[in-house]
């Protein structure tokens, strides 16, 4: 069992995107189109069949319901329904080829201290970010692309 738990967007929050085709947080609309790079879906963190798979790119705030001040961006999900990731699953094995940055947050949104990953082996850098007292989450972010993946919450 990991000693952390890894928060997708939710199958909920994923199902109102496909079924409005608008931000349910913002009202934005959304977009879809065939697949140009490799994402990853923020719903079941798999990455896209690139000119294969249909995604739908729409604004996120990954802080909403956590801190006051949003931090909006882009992100997509698969345009056909998926399976939620599951937070007890560890890190995303389709991710660890991709170079993720890992911002380790106080409350607040005050960054405490930011990581970088190229090789894949990510658990040593979750538990050293986590052993210092003040981190209460992770973001993990593509480091090329600099978008939000998912959220790393202790278990």
């Amino acid at each position: 069992m990991s000693s952390f738990r890894v928060v997708a967007i939710s199958p909920a929050l994923a199902a109102t995107v496909r079924e409005t085709m608008r931000s349910p947080q913002y009202g934005h609309p959304a977009h879809s189109e065939l697949a140009t790079g490799y994402g990853p879906c923020r719903e079941c963190l798999r990455t896209f069949a690139v000119g294969a798979d249909q995604r739908i790119l729409f604004t996120y705030d990954p802080f909403a319901g956590v801190e006051s001040l949003p931090l909006p961006g882009p992100v997509f999900i698969h345009a056909d329904a998926c399976s939620g990731y599951d937070e007890r699953a560890g890190f995303p094995a389709d991710l660890r080829a991709h170079a993720v940055t890992l911002n380790a947050y106080a409350r607040g949104r005050r960054v405490v201290a930011q990581e970088y990953v190229a090789d894949g082996n990510v658990e040593p850098v979750i538990e050293r970010l986590f052993a210092q007292p003040d981190v209460a989450y992770l973001h993990v972010r593509d480091t090329k692309a600099g978008c939000f993946d998912f959220q790393i919450e202790r278990a």
